[in-house]
């Protein structure tokens, strides 16, 4: 049964625009490679962060919301553990509330 899930990474902030881009189709790849749908993606661009990561106080912020089988998740976040690329990433399963919440929140940003 497939689950919703949000991710969210940092990403170091020395990287090029193309290095960034390239750093997501990577995420986004490991997702299709195992057979999840991709709901919504928003790039947050570049951030101050609430305290220095490796001497860094800023970074590359990268939301990805799909939906797809639990083993995916471990899959992916041994994936963000070896890119020296990210700084921070979070993964959570989302609940009916928060996908309701998500819906009405990407309704208002484009109206």
């Amino acid at each position: 049964m497939s689950k919703n899930y949000e991710t969210v990474f940092i990403m170091t902030p020395v990287l090029s625009d193309e290095q960034a881009k390239e750093t997501v189709s990577k995420y986004k790849k490991i997702l299709a490679d195992n057979g999840c749908k991709i709901v919504h993606e928003d790039s947050w661009g570049l951030r101050k962060l609430q305290y220095p990561i490796q001497k860094k106080t800023t970074g590359f912020y990268h939301l990805i919301e799909f939906q797809g089988d639990g083993k995916v998740v471990a899959d992916l976040e041994i994936a963000y553990k070896r890119d020296e690329r990210l700084l921070r990433f979070l993964t959570v399963a989302m609940d009916k509330h928060a996908v309701a919440y998500s819906i009405k929140r990407r309704s208002k940003v484009k109206a």
